[in-house]
């Protein structure tokens, strides 16, 4: 079965046979021998190319994983916080593993993005926009073609999407399969998700039971259970108000990952049956790395064709002209809520970096969300040969941020943080003192050091108390609209 005959994804959530006039994915975005023309960085080399085509085959054909309407809605929530009147929190794991795909790890990432949301929504009185690296991370971008150890040199570990973790050369070929495994454990955690954040489990007034078990610092739970007791009693008023709202009960969740891999990307593209217009449906908000953010690259060229809303990364070697260009690019129509600019400068850099390119865009008219990742730029080598991040690394980067934005009043649109809702010791610091010595007992990550949920509510404090120093507009909330 073509690209053109694969089912297109409609607004409202049905699937549909594609009418006779909205033409083929490949009159709207390019050919996948048009990307790979362009020579895309970080792709697997596959030994078996008809295998490749069979596995893109079937996913072409395979129902959409969200749907137009969902990305829509995520838009237009962005374009509220790139306008100053909400807040995006975007985190969950470095990268996921199939392993991962487990009710418990699901239910406790998303435990730890909920209580970090309300933490944030009551503390600094902003709606949040809780977005999720969730079921689709399953490939990471690599410094290097190959791990060397003892003397073996190997293709390095790309992900689960790509091949295994473990240090043989089964495990490291480059395995086209692994692309179907990634499109069932993200319908598999799609699924779970929803059913949390729809049935009950969000549900702000079982907030003390996510903390059951869950934040154990006691510094942090004390604040923490002082919050969620104002809340109660905010919520016990506006009962005997008469507001009873289901808004109370449900949340909105959104999935993003990393486009990285151009075949799963573009085999994962349908067309819209009411706009014509094509989505990728394999994740509502899609981002572009800093290390495929070439202008004239392959996911730069793939992806500004896609209507979802999209994320573009900066670093330290980012250029004014250059994110202007790519922004230019990626959203030619200024669209509120198409692009949101995700720094990661490092916390030395922050300062010094970021105001050019802020201004620069500014200069534009565009109002894109500013968003920072404390994470990328603040990683080092233990003594003890750990990969590691400092918890004051990184919550000193987002008080650059946080500063460049106050200094050119702009508003910080949001944080974007590698986080885990495990109890493990892999970055430094925070109220729970992990020394560098500690980083042994709990390192689990496959890729890079993720925040505990201990770090990551403490994380959320901070944010929150620089959020209320802001001035933006506060207003109750419509009940039925109301969303933490």
């Amino acid at each position: 079965m073509g690209l053109d005959q694969v089912p297109t994804a409609d607004r409202d959530g049905s699937c549909l046979k594609r009418p006779s006039n909205l033409g083929r994915v490949t009159d709207l975005v390019p050919s996948l021998d048009a990307l790979h023309a362009l020579h895309p960085p970080q792709q697997p080399v596959y030994d078996d190319p008809e295998a490749v085509e069979a596995v893109l085959s079937k996913l072409r054909r395979l129902p959409p994983l969200v749907f137009a309407g969902e990305c829509d809605r995520l838009k237009g929530a962005i374009a509220e916080a790139a306008a100053g009147r909400s807040f995006v929190l975007q985190g969950g794991d470095c990268a996921e593993t199939f392993d991962s795909v487990t009710a418990q790890s699901i239910r406790n990432r998303l435990r730890v993005l909920l209580s970090m949301a309300v933490v944030l929504t009551y503390a600094a009185e902003v709606p949040i926009v809780k977005i999720g690296r969730i079921a689709g991370q399953f490939a990471k971008p690599r410094s290097s073609e190959t791990e060397t150890r003892d003397g073996v040199t190997l293709p390095a570990y790309r992900g689960d999407a790509v091949n295994g973790f473990g240090f043989t050369a089964a495990d490291r070929r480059p395995d086209p399969d692994r692309l179907l495994r990634v499109y069932n454990a993200s319908a598999a955690t799609l699924n779970l998700v929803r059913a949390f954040v729809q049935g009950g489990f969000a549900d702000l007034r079982t907030m003390h039971s996510w903390n059951a078990d869950f934040v154990r610092n006691a510094h942090v739970s004390a604040r923490y259970e002082q919050l969620t007791a104002e809340i109660d009693r905010a919520l016990a008023f506006m009962v005997a108000c008469g507001v009873d709202s289901g808004a109370f009960r449900t949340v909105d969740f959104y999935a993003s990952h990393e486009a990285l891999l151009i075949d799963y990307e573009h085999a994962l593209t349908r067309i819209d049956s009411r706009t014509a217009q094509p989505y990728n449906v394999g994740g509502h908000l899609l981002w572009i790395g800093e290390r495929t953010r070439d202008l004239k690259g392959a996911h730069v060229e793939f992806m500004r064709h896609l209507r979802n809303p999209l994320g573009l990364k900066i670093g330290p070697t980012a250029k004014p002209s250059d994110v202007v260009a790519l922004a230019d690019a990626l959203d030619p129509d200024h669209e509120p809520g198409r692009l949101t600019v995700i720094s990661r400068m490092g916390a030395s850099k922050v300062r010094d970096l970021l105001p050019p390119i802020v201004t620069a865009m500014e200069e534009t008219g565009r109002k894109v969300c500013w968003v920072c990742d404390p994470m990328h730029g603040n990683t080092f080598a233990s003594e003890t040969g750990y990969k590691t991040r400092s918890f004051d690394d990184v919550t000193g980067e987002l008080d650059g941020f946080f500063d460049v934005h106050a200094g050119l009043g702009t508003w910080p649109g949001g944080v974007h943080i590698e986080l885990t809702g495990d109890d493990v010791t892999e970055c430094v610091g925070g109220v729970g003192e992990v020394s560098e010595s500690d980083l042994s007992h709990r390192y689990e990550t496959v890729c890079d050091p993720r925040l505990n949920r201990q770090q990551s509510l403490e994380l959320a404090f901070m944010v929150a108390d620089r959020l209320s120093a802001l001035e933006h507009p506060r207003s109750v909330p419509d009940p039925e609209t109301f969303d933490f």
